[in-house]
């Protein structure tokens, strides 16, 4: 099933729990006692029709739409740090944390003056190499290099696709990712460089004009509002590196951040997130290294039980693709987790 269609079937269930009020009277068996959600990119100009990472980008309008509806359900913003307490106290208010992952300067941008002015805390997650200037967005990377190119080939495969229009780039896009997603992460940066060059400019080069750098994120450590996370070094997909490679890239990362900043630094989020990227391996390394939570993209809402397995917890992802009102009614009630998770509350294994 193609990307579109899989977003076009996700909008129709939205609207289907909207519609028959399931987002209410499912709310109180679905919903756990909180949510972490997850947001990546806050800019105003819309995607082009060639914009396959459109599902991280939202609009400062849809981000401002997301806290007046946190606040018409009843939910209180809380920062990362009261998670585990708050997971181990019974209560009627749930709660909803703030969490951005990478480093993007158009958080500051244009996200920074929304959460100012709902008085929210919120988390920023932060990848070190992207702050350096020299960190491989290699997602990125691959959407401007096919937006470029007018076929792309890999080599060792059956991909040889023209992609001389949105919709045969939109298509080679999806088959470069999912082939090169599904092997080692060394072949996939070597072969997404590859077709970098292919296509006019150097890997590696896009994080200084997207993330902010240290003189920024030291400028917005000033803000008490602001809580900020490991993201490791050079955001890899942890669970396709050997042990000694996975320590590293946490425990750098972590201790990098926390110099640069002069801020203790007790949060991780695990790059990807997805039980291919973040495993049992990692949830028992962040634990040993003293993290307070580590949370993944596993999709779901928080449960007592999490309080047991602080550096497993899921999030919900403000999709790009689902800027909508029923979207958001249907994430937060934790309906479309019942079918998601076959039932279960946890999703740690």
């Amino acid at each position: 099933m193609s990307t579109a269609r899989r977003h076009q079937l996700f909008e129709a269930g939205f609207r289907a729990i909207a519609l028959t009020g399931a987002d209410r009277w499912l709310a109180p068996l679905a919903r756990g006692r909180g949510v972490i959600l997850t947001f990546h990119h806050v800019r105003h100009e819309p995607p082009g029709a060639y914009a396959p990472n459109r599902i991280l980008a939202i609009t400062p309008a849809f981000l401002d739409r997301v806290l007046v509806h946190l606040a018409r359900r009843g939910f209180e913003v809380i920062g990362l740090d009261a998670v585990p307490e708050r997971l181990g106290k019974a209560g009627t208010v749930p709660f909803a944390v703030l969490t951005f992952d990478d480093g993007y300067r158009d958080n500051v941008e244009h996200a920074l003056p929304v959460l100012r002015r709902h008085g929210v805390p919120w988390t920023l997650f932060v990848t070190s190499d992207f702050a350096d200037g020299w960190g491989r967005l290699w997602w990125l990377e691959l959407e401007r290099a096919i937006a470029r190119l007018v076929r792309v080939r890999l080599p060792g495969t059956d991909i040889d696709l023209p992609t001389s229009t949105k919709t045969q780039k939109l298509a080679a896009f999806e088959a470069v990712y999912r082939t090169l997603r599904a092997g080692a992460e060394d072949r996939l940066r070597a072969i997404i460089a590859e077709l970098c060059g292919q296509a006019g400019f150097a890997a590696g080069t896009l994080a200084p004009d997207l993330c902010l750098d240290w003189d920024e994120l030291r400028t917005l450590a000033r803000d008490p509002a602001v809580t900020f996370g490991a993201h490791t070094v050079s955001h890899p997909m942890l669970a396709k590196h050997d042990a000694v490679t996975v320590r590293r890239e946490i425990e750098t990362g972590r201790d990098r951040l926390a110099y640069e900043l002069g801020r203790p630094v007790r949060h991780l989020s695990y790059p990807v997130g997805d039980p291919t990227s973040a495993g049992p391996r990692e949830f028992a390394l962040a634990r040993e290294l003293g993290f307070a939570t580590a949370v993944t993209t596993r999709p779901g809402h928080l449960f007592p039980g999490h309080a047991d397995h602080l550096w497993a917890l899921p999030r919900v992802s403000v999709n790009g693709c689902h800027q909508s009102e029923a979207a958001l009614a249907s994430l937060l009630s934790g309906v479309p987790f019942l079918a998601w998770n076959r039932g279960r509350r946890l999703n740690v294994d």
